[in-house]
């Protein structure tokens, strides 16, 4: 199957490219002799008018023979105007671009066929907003999101992608809160992304998140009335006084009035599996209980009367001989504040964490009532990564549990201007992504280990092909685009090297010398099976590798 799924994307990209060169020769009235897709024996032979059409036995590659000066066939007087050479210039730039481009640009058509599948999504409602970000004080969870600058929107990801889109630009929303409409300006702030091979990339964030905390609770005070009545941390309520409960605002709701009644709460406990599935898994199950909960009668908020608030900061898993496991961190503890800074929110505990990953932090938290803090080194790793980039990765070892409730999903109004909107950005992404990396492989910055060659594509395609066809397409495109550009390096045989000899004919207004062409072709034929060899040598290595780990997991 694997070997399918190879020979499908040689033969389609192939194919494409090779069009690309047919196509502008044909409208520019070249005489095109042979259109072939593959090498070796000739499967299948299609004769024209004036063009041969072949299928080759290897999709290995493919040719466009167009009528030339120089070759060997004689050229009838009435067709001298139909070879390539007589072409204008500028029409043999596009006829020679034309392939590379059409690699570059089929990527468009097929990240729009997989984007336009896509028709359901988030709706723009905001399910929570983060402490310390621009939306704090401003948006309220529950909100809709009408309209963006006068933009209409429906879908979470349309407002993420104006706000990534708008660092430090004022936003104005057309929001709908409490069954009347309403308007509020926002400005994101700038985020600093540092993504592969050194690139760094802006991108405007609001700190609001799709999607609603689900009942689960936390318990700090063990006088509370929630722990007399059997609550625990980390219950998921599932219902009050036989009322539904979905979300932690749905339990608020459904106790919002209530002072001094008793109440029966159900919930859902979940319980550590020692050595699941033989210690391959960690793993909870699930413990119904029903809980008879009285609210103090005092006026004030839910925590206040019951002792209950969202599960957000609570400790539930710290990895043993961890430095929070030595700082004597344990699940069920409520972080309170780092470095003597009030925290409110999980995500607020990280990035005070991370914002200085390599200095001690003071981390303060609540067990049981009293307060006790500890001081924490996020664990450092240096490591390479898979473009031969030395990089430091940090580790928190511990984690909360705090499982969300989506919103219904919307359809979305705009299928088609998302599809092709995602597509182009898809595309230059990863057009910008292959440029860089060719330009850190020259500047050294880049080990040239990380060359595949047809072995690499060959397991990326039939893993990729396995997942589903949206896979193997979201490679094809990937894969194009590397053809696409490759072939745009200016090395003699490649079409780069050929838009490069039209160049030394456009400053020196007349042809390279044949002789000069021939030992350019040849030297750039050298470069280019060297770099073969390379991109070779580097799939048997990995291929070596996986081996070796195979057989030690075997021999384990």
């Amino acid at each position: 199957m694997d070997l399918l799924y190879f020979a499908l994307l040689c033969s389609v990209l192939i194919f494409v490219h090779e069009l690309g060169h047919f196509v502008w020769a044909k409208i520019f009235g070249v005489k095109v002799l042979t259109f072939s897709i593959g090498f070796g024996p000739k499967i299948l032979r299609l004769r024209g008018r004036e063009t041969e059409y072949c299928v080759g036995l290897l999709p290995l590659g493919g040719f466009v023979k167009m009528l030339e000066e120089n070759r060997q066939e004689p050229v009838l007087p009435e067709d001298r105007k139909r070879t390539f050479e007589a072409q204008a210039l500028w029409k043999r730039v596009i006829i020679v671009i034309a392939g590379p481009a059409m690699n570059i640009l089929f990527p468009v058509l097929l990240y729009f066929a997989v984007f336009v599948g896509e028709t359901r999504f988030s709706p723009a409602t905001v399910g929570s907003v983060l402490p310390g970000h621009p939306a704090e004080g401003k948006l309220q969870p529950g909100d809709r999101i009408l309209e963006v600058d006068g933009e209409r929107i429906s879908t979470f990801a349309e407002l993420h992608r104006i706000v990534s889109q708008s660092p430090g630009k004022e936003l104005r929303l057309k929001i709908f809160r409490n069954t009347e409409h309403a308007e509020v300006v926002v400005v994101p702030e700038e985020k600093v992304l540092h993504k592969p091979l050194d690139i760094i990339e802006k991108v405007g964030e609001i700190g609001v998140m799709p999607s609603r905390p689900a009942a689960v609770v936390g318990i700090s005070r063990p006088d509370s009335p929630a722990y007399r009545a059997g609550l625990r941390t980390f219950d998921l309520v599932t219902e009050v006084r036989g009322r539904p409960v979905k979300t932690f605002a749905d339990l608020e709701a459904a106790l919002l009035d209530n002072h001094g009644e008793t109440v029966p709460v159900t919930y859902l406990r979940p319980v550590k599996v020692p050595r699941a599935l033989g210690g391959l898994a960690d793993m909870a199950v699930y413990e119904s209980g029903v809980a008879a909960l009285t609210p103090e009668t005092s006026t004030g908020d839910l925590m206040t009367r019951t002792g209950l608030e969202a599960a957000d900061l609570y400790v539930f898993d710290v990895a043993e001989n961890s430095a929070e496991w030595n700082a004597d961190l344990r699940p069920g503890d409520r972080i309170v504040e780092v470095d003597q800074v009030e925290v409110t929110a999980w995500a607020t505990f990280m990035e005070r964490l991370f914002a200085s990953p390599d200095r001690p932090h003071v981390v303060t938290w609540l067990r049981a009532g009293q307060k006790k803090s500890g001081t924490i080194l996020l664990r450092r790793e240096d490591w390479i990564d898979e473009y031969g980039q030395h990089r430091p990765r940090y580790f928190v070892r511990t984690s909360n549990w705090a499982p969300v409730v989506p919103e219904p999903y919307v359809e979305n109004a705009s299928v088609v201007p998302f599809a092709l909107r995602s597509a182009l950005s898809e595309t230059y992404d990863v057009i910008r992504f292959i440029m860089v990396g060719i330009v850190r492989i020259i500047e050294g910055k880049v080990s040239i280990s990380t060359l595949g060659g047809p072995i690499t594509v060959y397991d990326v395609v039939g893993e990729e092909g396995s997942k589903g066809v949206s896979y193997f397409v979201w490679a094809m495109a990937v894969i194009s685009i590397n053809l696409g550009l490759i072939n745009l390096l200016p090395i003699p045989v490649l079409d780069g090297g050929h838009l490069l000899f039209f160049t030394f004919e456009a400053v020196l207004r007349r042809p390279l010398p044949l002789r000069v062409r021939e030992i350019a072709s040849l030297m750039g034929l050298l470069v280019l099976f060297a770099l073969m060899a390379v991109a070779f040598k580097n799939d048997v290595e990995r291929r070596w590798d996986v081996i070796q780990g195979q057989v030690k997991e075997l021999v384990d």
